[in-house]
């Protein structure tokens, strides 16, 4: 028998974490040890392995970044990170999610990323948000998505929206019930206070990710005057509570430069920013332009910058369409998450605008079985290249594809872009984006 995967198992395990993270520099090379004797996936044994390397080198940036995330946190926070991001969103979790998939014959994914309302106090070029009304899902639908989720292995929850911290209490007393989960929210930041940060402090499984577009210059001009001065103040105000946060960039034709630079990474750094998560843009949305997307160079330049700066700075920052070759390519369509919007729509992307089925009058296992994530989980990988993961951006033809397939509907308000024309449009940089990529993937892959 599995010891892990038994109550008692479990309940052993937890106790060992917490015991570790009183005296984290003094006890986690025992965890490592530990840890590489319990677990059974050849997938996990390699990410011991991987981890067990850099650990050992106390120069390492990696060791750096561990033992800073394991000290200057809030105890409780802490406690939290090793129990509820580590253990059981991950370690129990994912095992739970691959029996499910063989079971439902469908994706399970390891998180649901759901907006709780579509209203924000900024106004942001090329927010798909921006075209919508002020929709909300209200608390007893959030809490039935996490309730259902846990039934199927899913412990990690992220927000979005709309501006999410607008319902900041929902937000709490979520978590507050479900305290054997992780949440994230994505956040513009301005709604962050020092009473706010003791909330966070105290249920302790709660992160955020500060949308932030690169310095003053570069994020005022996208999201509003002073909204980057506001920004920089609640980094403060979280990094004094010992919260953790990370920062959520978005890159385009305009900002690629400025956020992939090394003056950036380090401010992020010095403010306390533990992860980075890079989007590149989509012209989704209000005001959405193909001319604002980064070009094919300097989509390039930012797959060669991300992997510097895993190589040297003490903070994990990850590209969601570059880093496709980490995750076998595209993860949406609940392979590894999906997308609620506020009027419960179901997408299996979030920057993926149609649905079959809506939360409100569906399960979430029924979601999961319908047809347009039934036709992405059929189709995945998209690419055997896979820096050209996405359906939309580099591959739209089968978006086009899917969409017909399944009947799909536009869960974009005042639409009158259709499937066709959106892949059309897209058709351009899809083709100049693969020319690229295929130069990277050859000297990557195959002639190496």
């Amino acid at each position: 028998m599995n010891l892990a995967k038994t109550r008692l198992g479990e309940a052993a395990i937890k106790e060992v974490v917490k015991y570790v993270l009183k005296e984290p520099e003094k006890n986690l090379p025992k965890l490592i040890n530990w840890a590489e004797k319990i677990v059974i996936r050849e997938q996990d044994k390699k990410y011991i392995a991987s981890i067990k390397k850099y650990l050992d080198d106390k120069d390492s940036n990696w060791y750096k970044y561990t033992y800073k995330l394991l000290t200057e946190t809030h105890p409780n926070v802490r406690e939290k990170i090793g129990i509820n991001y580590f253990l059981n969103a991950t370690f129990f979790g994912i095992p739970m999610q691959l029996e499910n998939e063989k079971k439902y014959d469908c994706n399970i994914p390891w998180a649901i990323l759901m907006d709780p309302t579509s209203a924000c106090n900024l106004n942001c070029i090329g927010c798909w948000a921006g075209m919508y009304k002020t929709w909300n899902l209200d608390f007893e639908t959030l809490d039935r998505i996490v309730t259902e989720g846990k039934q199927l292995g899913i412990y990690m929850y992220i927000f979005s929206g709309g501006e999410p911290l607008i319902r900041k209490n929902d937000i709490i007393k979520l978590c507050e019930k479900h305290d054997d989960c992780a949440f994230l929210s994505f956040t513009n930041g301005t709604l962050i206070d020092e009473e706010f940060a003791k909330e966070m402090q105290r249920v302790g499984n709660f992160a955020v990710a500060f949308s932030i577009e690169g310095f003053e210059e570069e994020t005022d001009m996208r999201r509003g005057k002073g909204t980057f001065k506001a920004v920089m103040k609640a980094m403060d105000i979280l990094k004094e509570a010992g919260c953790v946060f990370g920062f959520s960039t978005t890159y385009h034709r305009y900002n690629t430069e400025a956020v992939a630079s090394q003056e950036y990474i380090d401010l992020m750094i010095e403010k306390g920013c533990r992860f980075g998560w890079y989007f590149t843009y989509v012209p989704v949305g209000k005001d959405s332009d193909v001319n604002f997307m980064a070009t094919p160079e300097q989509r390039k330049y930012m797959y060669k910058r991300i992997n510097e700066i895993r190589a040297k700075d003490p903070i994990f920052v990850l590209d969601f369409w570059n880093d496709g070759e980490f995750s076998r390519g595209c993860i949406a369509g609940g392979r590894r998450y999906f997308h609620i919007n506020a009027n419960g729509d179901c997408e299996p992307c979030a920057f993926i605008h149609y649905s079959n089925m809506n939360i409100k009058e569906h399960s979430l296992l029924e979601v999961l079985q319908s047809p347009l994530f039934k036709a992405y989980r059929k189709r995945q990988p998209f690419n055997e290249n896979q820096l050209r993961p996405c359906p939309l951006i580099d591959n739209p033809e089968a978006l086009k594809e899917m969409v017909h397939e399944t009947n799909a509907y536009s869960t974009q308000l005042n639409d009158d872009e259709t499937v066709d024309e959106l892949s059309e449009k897209l058709m351009y940089y899809a083709n100049e984006w693969a020319r690229v990529a295929e130069e990277i993937w050859n000297e990557k892959h195959i002639i190496k």
